[in-house]
């Protein structure tokens, strides 16, 4: 059995008894005005509680000190309370004995509290002559034996308000009397072990390393304070001293709690130490408003009747009432931020999300959002790019200063969430530190919930933008198709104006010369062979053009076919590859046309810049696609990097992404090895041959 539950089960059920023993005499058998209750409910009871609680979240050494000071805090005052009721017991044969109880009391608290002071926060020093001063704190439970031996009279407490000094001690040794001066003054009263704890907490508080200044020094600010409140009290009895004194006894587990919350006091871990001080803060804030609540009505029970008593703790306790939440309300805001902002950013952040209508504008409020909810220093939203790493552009930020702009520059996040959308990872959130305390479970769970919220719309922003940027591009694409119709339309319109129409206007001249010939006799058939030759001419240059708007080979042979009859005239070698069955089989007409016109267009590309000696061209099916790969050995292009990240908007290129998304197919520039350039291009075609077209043979 752990060390902490078996100091609880012994030292709980001795302070509730001695508690209970206190406010029963005090409050309702004694029939003076004055109770004395302030000190056990005020000064007492919240360390008493403190020291309970701490024993239930934490087995450290500190922990069971400060329960065992508070305890023995308890019996010393509710042995004062024996006395004071029954005095009578001074003058019996055992008192001396019975005394040593109280002196006892007194002695553990001094020491066991000088002990956590000195040992703050963690119960170990650092340098040995601290570690060997720390053993001599444990003096004071010397008292009790060394007074029985060495003096002979009874040594009382002095805040027991009875000397013992007429009352004689049986057990004395009269040898040992000598020794009686220096254990009063060492041993009783203690102000040498006291100076020797604060030798050590102050030593270590001012010229410790410096996280051992950093952890001690509120607790020996509120030590110093608690001493000098002691101090005063000691000379000056009245009730404003006295409030000092049971400010800083309030001040010590306050303390205790701030360094559970900096630095892990009494061997917290970092995940507990938000839970665990808004407990304890809870715990001591409603003691203390129980005992600032039921103390004026029990103090003044004598005079005053059950009536007006009980009016009058009802007032207290709806006056302080106010005063009780606002603190509660501070304490949690302080731990764990503002949770009535974050609901409201949960609420709020819908209408915000919708109002944003880009990326960019929508991750700018999120973060924004995000910051406000859980006090972050700053926010980064980042998305993931086409290559599954982070995208430059857009990002997200929020800062709550110029600081947090400039840490988030070179610090890492302090916690990240993934926006995720179905099974898509669309991007990520990072949080710097937290403004006050740390993220604990709820704060990320709220993280989780915003984006989880936040994932759906920027999906939806994202795609709306990437709709509205392929819309830009297919206008953009139509209108290139519209402009090289006609650009084709009026060079055909040249072609015809200034070939076959000049060379038929030729003719019609040429035929009626003939026609006045032949009346005069004059006409001879060189000349009419000349005509037929022209005739011929013409022929030819309307098939060429009729060629170049659609070659009857690709409606009569097919596409590989069609690609083949222009190999004999390309200025350069050329190789065209595809299979027996491709060669066989017939595409839909767009297909054919398409694939044609982009052979042609890449080839012409290749001829005017590439400078190369050699270029191919490859057709496969395959996955209900037709594949085609132009290749060359030329100077290259820069890498399908660059091609890719500034796609051509217009020329060869433009003309060849246009007439393939028209047939949602998809264009991949790219190096060739080891060198020029390879420009693959990906067409749906159906799985079965177009109707009224052969089945591919064999």
């Amino acid at each position: 059995m752990e060390r902490r539950w078996v100091c609880l089960a012994t030292l709980g059920p001795i302070g509730v008894a001695a508690l209970v023993y206190i406010v029963v005499v005090r409050g309702f058998i004694d029939g003076e005005a004055d109770h004395g209750l302030a000190w056990p409910m005020i000064g007492i009871l919240p360390m008493f509680v403190f020291g309970m609680w701490l024993l239930t979240v934490s087995a450290s050494r500190m922990a069971v000190l400060i329960a065992l000071a508070a305890t023995a805090m308890l019996v010393g005052s509710a042995y004062e309370t024996f006395v004071l009721r029954n005095p009578f017991v001074v003058a019996e044969p055992w008192f001396p004995l019975f005394n040593a109880i109280g002196l006892t009391a007194d002695a553990t608290a001094t020491a066991a509290f000088l002990m956590v002071f000195a040992t703050f926060p963690d119960g170990t020093a650092e340098h040995r002559w601290q570690r060997v001063a720390v053993a001599f704190l444990w003096m004071p439970l010397l008292a009790a034996p060394l007074t029985l031996l060495t003096t002979p009279h009874v040594v009382t407490s002095p805040y027991l308000g009875v000397s013992g000094d007429a009352i004689p001690n049986p057990f004395a040794v009269t040898w040992l009397e000598w020794a009686a001066p220096a254990v009063q003054y060492l041993v009783v009263q203690s102000w040498a072990v006291v100076a020797i704890g604060l030798a050590v907490l102050g030593t270590r508080a001012l010229f410790g390393a410096p996280e051992v200044r950093a952890h001690t020094r509120v607790m020996a600010l509120v030590v110093t304070g608690a001493m000098v409140a002691f101090a005063l009290w000691t000379f000056f009895d009245n009730w404003f001293v006295q409030l000092l004194v049971f400010a800083s006894l309030l001040a010590i587990p306050i303390a205790a709690i701030h360094g559970i919350l900096r630095y892990g006091a009494f061997d917290i871990a970092p995940g507990d130490r938000g839970r665990l001080v808004a407990r304890s803060s809870n715990l001591l804030i409603t003691v203390i408003y129980a005992a600032v609540v039921a103390t004026p009505a029990v103090l003044l029970a004598p005079p005053l009747r059950v009536v007006p008593a009980i009016l009058l703790t009802t007032l207290l306790a709806v006056a302080l009432l106010p005063l009780r939440s606002w603190l509660q309300r501070r304490l949690h805001r302080r731990l764990f931020g503002d949770r009535e902002r974050q609901l409201e950013m949960l609420g709020e952040l819908g209408a915000r999300l919708e109002q944003a209508v880009e990326p960019r504008e929508l991750l700018a409020r999120l973060a924004e959002a995000v910051r406000e909810g859980l006090d972050a220093s700053w926010v980064r939203i980042e998305l993931v790019g086409v290559d599954g790493g982070v995208a430059p552009a857009p990002v997200g930020f929020a800062s709550a200063d110029a600081a947090g702009t400039a840490a988030a520059a070179g610090e890492a996040a302090a916690d990240v969430c993934d926006l995720v959308h179905g099974d898509e990872t669309l991007g990520r959130i990072e949080l710097g530190p937290r403004r006050r305390g740390e993220y604990g479970e709820a704060e990320r769970m709220l993280l989780r919930t915003v984006a989880g919220q936040a994932a759906a719309s920027v999906a939806n922003v994202r795609l709306t933008a990437q709709l509205a940027e392929q819309l830009d591009e297919l206008t953009a694409s139509r209108e290139r198709l519209v402009a090289a119709q006609d650009d084709e339309r009026r060079r055909l319109e040249r072609d015809l104006h200034d070939g076959i129409q000049q060379d038929v206007v030729a003719q019609i001249a040429g035929l009626r010369l003939a026609r006045n010939r032949l009346q005069r006799g004059e006409l001879t058939a060189p000349e009419l062979v000349a005509l037929q030759e022209q005739a011929r001419d013409t022929l030819r240059e309307l098939r060429e053009l009729a060629r170049g708007i659609h070659p009857p080979v690709l409606s009569d042979n097919g596409l590989v076919a069609a690609v083949e009859s222009g190999v004999a005239r390309y200025p350069i070698p050329l190789e065209v590859s595809a299979d027996a069955a491709l060669r066989a089989t017939r595409f839909p007409d767009d297909v054919e046309t398409t694939a044609y016109y982009v052979v042609r267009e890449a080839l012409a590309n290749t001829a005017k810049h590439a400078n190369a000696t050699h270029a191919s061209v490859g057709l496969v099916r395959s996955d209900g696609h037709l594949r085609i790969a132009i290749s060359d050995d030329g100077c290259g292009i820069g890498g399908i990097a660059a091609v890719d990240a500034a796609p051509a908007s217009h020329g060869g290129l433009a003309n060849i992404r246009d007439r393939v998304a028209a047939l949602r197919g998809t264009v991949r520039v790219g190096p060739n090895d080891p060198s020029g350039t390879t420009l693959v291009v990906e067409l749906p075609v159906d799985t079965a041959p177009a109707a009224g077209q052969e089945a591919p043979v064999g």
